[in-house]
């Protein structure tokens, strides 16, 4: 059978205690246990004895088990894997690849390597869900394609895609990738073909990193600053790209490297892509920032001749996006507002909740301003797709989607259920769970339905029993001591492993490696079930989880592989975002008795800013100039960027006292006082064990 023949049973059968859907991991409601195979053991399925099974899974790296591997054989017998559409699409238009495909730095180090990845194709292997092996083999797809004539993307080269579009002299870069090694070697690739030409502008479609991080590679700093090429983006881009991935940076980055499964080795068995794209980069991240606001719907510019016009999105996939039309090609960027998978509504990563009906909205809007205009449609992942009326259903049906989502959650927590039991309950429609680009490979319905009801009720389900539950530690001593102890937890879990009731038994085995972290047949248990979870998983992302997870408890922790916070994010900070994030580092119990007031004269804006640290909070504000306060105990006197060095250690307070840099009136020692209340974040903390 083909592997575009490959299907995913949408039937659905009772077993036992559950209602079990058989498309997959992130497909219906209960689909989510049939996915991992939970509940009785399915006939024929057994790999030989439940314990001994479960005893193997005690010492070494497990192979798919049989209630995997029967999922898999359903799941080739009931999706639409006869639909190949998506393969004509992806190879569309190509005109050539980048050979080989690996991207390497100044000094030698590899940031990108899409060749790594040569080994998905053919058959699907039973350590992979044969829907998301389908996507990573249109996902995998690397070159420079043209969408239209006088429009170009470049794929496979990052996460995401860079378009190019021709203008009168020269070409506008549309979201150049994360790294500015990556967006080079994709502009070369372009050059290869199109010829070389200058850059005559370029965009931001919205704030996430992998939209704009490659910008240097592109543009040279001063033409942005200078105005000479043209750099538009969404209103509020900087404060946003900035506060996403600086306030929270460090744990996002460690989440990320599970979510994008950084640390695995690329593989059947290990990582075979992230759904949106195969993974990220890890070069040099850069940002320009934009001296172009894009404001509202229906505002036009041109650039290098090229009329564009714009549709504002704020609140979908990000708090800062826009989608844009190209009326001379008859194009429309949908920047990643629709794509062909169902996205995020809250990252694993962390991220602020977004909007699914707002979102939902959006995308009705620019099927009623632009629907008839438009005959093709590109986004900032995966390919495009082409024909009006097949870019109107593909829209049309990416909105029901979230609308969906978002309806029948507020139905159903208004008529008193949790998130995680929605979440359970929730089916797509026929209509909607028929088409390839509905599935969750990236976002879930899972973690989607959890979102919406996060965003509306919060964290708390109502039910006082849950209003206060002992953290994960003493949680865990209290059901190991009620199990009867280790052994009885063992008990527990490899009865669950052997039944495939696999969510069972990494909940069961979380209880004692959090009470006994030593605990090695628990954590090696664990490791397997995950292994099974991952292998179950049409969602690329819960994958990457479930296999770092596992190679964590089998090798150690691996920190964060990518930096969080890189020094071109970090020169962006405003001033207000900078005492923002030395605020969120104030270690409260330690600062609690100390009293500062510190005056910060910003020379290169003109301002004098007031930092006050009281009860263990540091307070900021713009001095006004009626300002009857009283006097400060000291006053510093530098440039946005010394306050920036200093404030995040790039550079030795003293030393810039010494030498000039940083002038000082009063007693320059309560600088080192507030550093000293100051904690640094930690890139490797622990997840799967305390």
């Amino acid at each position: 059978m083909a592997d575009e023949d490959r299907t995913d049973d949408v039937n659905h059968r009772k077993t036992g205690r559950f209602a079990v859907s058989r498309r997959g991991v992130f497909g219906v409601g209960a689909a989510a246990l049939a996915a991992v195979g939970v509940g009785a053991a399915v006939a024929g399925c057994d790999s030989g004895d439940g314990a001994s099974a479960a005893e193997k899974a005690d010492k070494d790296a497990v192979d798919p088990s049989g209630h995997i591997v029967e999922q898999h054989q359903r799941a080739q017998s009931s999706l639409p894997f006869a639909d190949t559409q998506d393969f004509a699409d992806a190879d569309r238009g190509f005109l050539a690849r980048l050979d080989p495909g690996v991207v390497k730095d100044a000094s030698g180090k590899t940031v990108w390597d899409n060749d790594s990845y040569g080994f998905i194709q053919g058959a699907c292997p039973q350590s992979v869900h044969p829907s998301l092996w389908r996507q990573s083999r249109l996902v995998v797809k690397q070159g420079l394609y043209e969408v239209v004539p006088g429009i170009y993307q470049i794929r496979g080269l990052d996460l995401s895609n860079m378009t190019l579009v021709e203008g009168k002299t020269g070409v506008i870069v549309i979201d150049p990738l994360i790294s500015t090694e990556t967006a080079r070697a994709g502009l070369e690739l372009y050059f290869a073909q199109r010829g070389r030409k200058p850059v005559t502008g370029v965009i931001y479609t919205h704030s996430h990193v992998d939209h704009f991080g490659g910008a240097l590679g592109v543009i040279a700093l001063e033409d942005a600053v200078s105005g000479r090429i043209p750099v538009l983006a969404p209103n509020g881009f900087v404060e946003h790209a900035v506060e996403e991935n600086i306030y929270a940076g460090t744990a996002m980055a460690r989440r990320s490297a599970y979510m994008y499964g950084a640390a695995l080795p690329r593989g059947e068995r290990g990582q075979v892509g992230a759904g949106l794209g195969m993974t990220t980069s890890v070069g040099t991240v850069s940002l320009v920032p934009p001296n172009r606001d894009i404001t509202h719907t229906g505002q036009e510019e041109t650039v290098d001749g090229v009329r564009i016009v714009f549709q504002v999105t704020p609140g979908t996939e990000a708090p800062s996006e826009m989608n844009f039309f190209f009326p001379e090609f008859r194009a429309m960027c949908m920047a990643e507002n629709a794509t062909h998978t169902l996205h995020n509504l809250v990252t694993l990563r962390g991220a602020l909740v977004r909007d699914a009906h707002v979102w939902s909205q959006y995308l009705t809007e620019t099927v009623n301003l632009f629907a008839g205009k438009y005959d093709v449609a590109f986004a900032s992942h995966h390919w495009p797709m082409w024909g009006a009326e097949q870019v109107t259903e593909w829209l049309s049906l990416q909105r029901d989607t979230y609308a969906y989502l978002h309806d029948q959650t507020l139905r159903l927590l208004n008529q008193g259920h949790t998130g995680i039991e929605i979440a359970e309950q929730i089916q797509l429609p026929p209509a909607l769970t028929n088409k390839w680009h509905t599935h969750g490979y990236y976002g879930s319905i899972s973690h989607d339905v959890k979102a919406v009801y996060q965003r509306y009720m919060g964290w708390f389900d109502g039910n006082p029993a849950h209003l206060w539950e002992h953290p994960p530690v003493e949680s865990g001593k209290r059901h190991v001591d009620a199990m009867g102890g280790a052994n009885g937890v063992l008990k527990v879990a490899r009865k669950a492993y052997s039944d495939g009731d696999y969510r069972w038994c990494v909940q069961v085995l979380d209880y004692l490696i959090f009470a006994d972290p030593a605990n090695e047949k628990a954590k090696m248990l664990q490791a397997s079930a995950f292994e099974q979870l991952g292998y179950g998983s049409e969602n690329a992302t819960w994958r990457n989880f479930y296999l770092s997870g596992a190679y964590e408890l089998r090798n150690g922790n691996f920190g964060t592989p990518t930096k969080a916070n890189s020094a071109g994010m970090i020169s962006a900070l405003s001033v207000d975002q900078v005492f923002d994030s030395a605020a969120f580092l104030i270690n409260g119990p330690k600062a609690w008795d100390l009293h500062l007031v510190n005056d910060w004269v910003i020379t290169d804006q003109d301002q004098t800013y007031r930092t006050e640290l009281r009860n263990g909070v540091l307070i900021h504000y713009v001095i006004p100039a009626d300002f009857q306060g009283p006097a400060p105990d000291a006053t510093f006197t530098l440039s946005r960027l010394e306050l920036i060095a200093t404030m995040t250690g790039a550079k030795d307070i003293v030393q810039e006292i010494k030498s000039g840099a940083i002038k000082v009136s009063g007693d320059p020692t309560k600088l080192k006082q507030l550093k000293d209340v100051m904690d640094k974040p930690d890139p490797n903390f622990n997840i799967v064990t305390p």
